[in-house]
């Protein structure tokens, strides 16, 4: 088995979705920034990526989900910040979320990276979304490389 380690041409001829949440855009923007660097980095075609914003986390596994029953889609990478706040409304969004974008892998058997930040504060969502440090949309860009990888060996 390969492991995806730094940038190299496994995404060539890949076709990526990419949904990510507009609430707390200043985390997801940044995750979406180095997601969509690193795919192209990996050799991922511009054309060969869709982007889709949703309002909030919560709405992202039922466009994951018509992304991913697309033929054209390989894989979808799923982007969100949840950051905790004073309601119990942190722990129903951050569970249905995770839950969703689960069932939607199972359901498809296509990868479905979930990279939806939960954190305490805001503080650690900025440690995760970093510009040149952290950032977990890098890394989900990798781990969708990955996944197609080990899947295709498995055929």
């Amino acid at each position: 088995m390969k492991i995806i380690k730094g940038c190299s041409d496994k995404g060539r001829g890949k076709k990526i979705a990419v949904v990510v949440s507009r609430f707390n855009e200043y985390i997801t923007q940044r995750l979406l920034k180095g997601c969509l660097e690193e795919l192209s980095c990996c050799g991922v075609s511009k054309n060969n990526i869709t982007v889709v914003e949703v309002p909030g986390a919560f709405e992202i596994p039922v466009i994951a989900l018509k992304l991913a029953k697309k033929k054209t889609i390989d894989a979808v990478i799923c982007l969100g910040a949840v950051i905790r706040g004073e309601t119990f409304h942190f722990d129903l969004v951050s569970q249905g979320v995770a839950q969703g974008i689960m069932k939607v892998s199972l359901k498809t058997g296509k990868p479905i990276v979930f990279e939806v930040l939960a954190t305490e504060t805001i503080d650690q969502a900025n440690k995760r979304s970093q510009e040149k440090g952290d950032n977990k949309g890098r890394d989900a860009a990798h781990t969708a490389l990955e996944m197609l990888d080990i899947l295709g060996q498995i055929k």
